[in-house]
């Protein structure tokens, strides 16, 4: 039997073939089918199992969300979502201590300088408190409020930017309804072999295990670890950053919560690497990221198991990886998603956003029938430049570490680093410069957070914070201090606020909660 759903047209947009299903492919699924005329095929196994632990994200899924038209309320209630306000780091700089990379602003810059320069020289001059003090995110996160601005004329309230916990299983599943509801077909098979065009060596078709053939003009690859399409039949090049991001294991389980939960993910550090706490509305996702060389299976699943609020849900799954990307991420008339086109550990809970933004990317450049070999030049660039330095930003949570004497640890800050990166840590110690790289991820405000919480020190003042007046810049400090305790105080806290959001509209046709007018 075959199913053959290739264009008719040079000019028409393609029939594409999403090989695997999970996050990936049906986020791809979901998104073709809802903002493009392709016909969209997902060809995936119920024998073949998916990870499914990334479920913490940063606010760019809400964009993603609104694209496809989804009900906030209805995604809360549809995946067991929390809301999250930022990612707790603890234990990093040092045994004890802790920091956030809260998402948003903090504080307010003056002219040209950024708020963090400012708050620089008044750590200088003892009269500024921690920078979590001048962060909205963070001072609602730690507590456990959470309120959405309304976007009416005249509310001068901050910016208060959030994101998701959710149940990646779940949201796969409710992407898959959106999906198959707009004309998505999904087939259920085995990916056994493919067939390759012999002028072009482009993709032609893939052959189930009961002898169907599925053929396309394009192929997504969502295969996940075993890069089926890009990296085996293809045999693009796997680009390997261990030497840099040595973790090379995790074990992940679920347990059970105690009703109330953070608005933010934290990352404890460990031994040999890090947990990850993941708060949902119905269970705990919890998991140790580390280095088989430092630590055994056996011992990092007594670790995890110790260091749980609750009782676990389920068996302990076990996971190997190494930390890197495909050297193409599209190739002849194929684009991989997720695990297929790379791993980035979820230190700071980046797998969903790749997987968007290639997603994203891919839209602005759709092909035809014959992708033009520029536009996919194009897009491997830019995807090199976003994965390299996402690379970057979570090298430097390792190599700037504190826990001194941990042969792990010792061993990442002694590692040599990628010029990228090194040129923006030695521009920060030189005067607390941060430069934020064309289209790069991470804002001003996380680069601050992340070097300042892991007690990387400026040499010397930028000359135009150092010039600042002590009298106005007390005033200012405090007046940014008492405005966010004014409105953290008035705020619901995050249960109360979540359950009346989450609440059927039919039920509660005015919810208190407004969402603001999507930035």
């Amino acid at each position: 039997m075959s199913v053959n759903r290739t264009s008719s047209s040079e000019t028409e947009p393609p029939a594409i073939v999403i090989v695997g299903g999970g996050t990936a492919g049906w986020m791809a699924a979901a998104a073709l089918a809802r903002l493009t005329p392709c016909a969209v095929t997902l060809v995936e196994s119920e024998a073949i199992g998916t990870v499914g632990v990334g479920e913490a994200t940063i606010p760019q899924i809400r964009l993603f969300n609104q694209a496809l038209g989804i009900d906030e309320a209805e995604f809360l209630r549809e995946t067991k979502a929390t809301f999250k306000l930022g990612i707790e780091f603890a234990g990093w700089s040092r045994a004890g201590a802790s920091y956030m990379h809260a998402f948003g602003e903090i504080g307010s810059g003056a002219g040209l300088l950024p708020f963090h320069q400012l708050w620089l020289r008044g750590r200088e001059l003892g009269m500024a408190k921690d920078l979590a003090t001048y962060s909205l995110n963070e001072r609602a996160a730690r507590a456990l409020k959470m309120q959405m601005w309304r976007g009416d004329a005249g509310h001068s309230a901050p910016d208060m930017p959030w994101a998701y916990h959710f149940d990646a299983a779940l949201y796969a599943a409710y992407l898959r309804r959106l999906a198959e509801a707009r004309g998505a077909v999904r087939i259920e098979g085995k990916v056994v072999s493919v067939e390759r065009d012999g002028a072009s060596g482009d993709i032609a078709a893939v052959a189930l295990e009961d002898g169907r053939r599925i053929a396309g003009d394009f192929f997504i690859d969502c295969s996940g670890f075993r890069s089926l399409l890009l990296g085996q039949e293809l045999a693009t090049p796997f680009e390997d950053w261990s030497h840099w991001l040595p973790c090379d294991r995790a074990v992940a389980v679920p347990c059970a919560t105690k009703g109330e939960f953070t608005p933010y993910t934290r990352s404890t550090a460990h031994s040999a690497g890090w947990q990850w706490r993941i708060p949902l509305q119905h269970r705990i996702g919890n998991g140790l990221v580390y280095c088989s060389d430092y630590l055994s299976d056996d011992e990092a699943e007594a670790q995890l198991l110790a260091n749980l609020d609750g009782a676990p849900q389920a068996a302990p799954n076990r996971l190997r990886f190494t930390t890197g990307m495909r050297a193409q991420q599209w190739s002849h008339n194929c684009l991989a998603l997720g695990l297929a086109a790379g791993f980035m550990e979820p230190l700071e809970s980046t797998s969903i956003h790749l997987i968007q933004s290639s997603i994203a990317r891919f839209l602005d450049m759709l092909p035809g029938r014959q992708p033009a070999p520029a536009m996919r030049a194009e897009f491997n660039r830019q995807a090199e430049f976003e994965w390299t330095r996402i690379r970057d930003f979570l090298i430097l949570h390792y190599w700037t570490n504190g826990r001194v004497g941990e042969a792990f640890w010792d061993r990442c800050r002694e590692m040599a680093l990628p010029d990228t990166l090194t040129a923006k840590i030695e521009q920060f110690k030189a005067s607390g410069f941060i430069h934020r790289e064309h289209e790069e991820l991470f804002t001003i405000p996380g680069w601050a957070q992340v070097l300042i919480g892991q007690e990387v020190t400026p040499q010397a003042l930028h000359p135009l914070a150092a010039s600042t007046d002590p009298a106005a810049l007390e005033r200012m400090l405090g007046e940014i201090e008492a405005g966010i305790g004014q409105l953290v105080d008035a705020m619901p806290s995050h249960v109360e606020f979540l359950r009346a959001y989450c609440m059927p509209r039919a039920t509660n046709p005015s919810p208190t909660p407004v969402s603001e007018t999507a930035r």
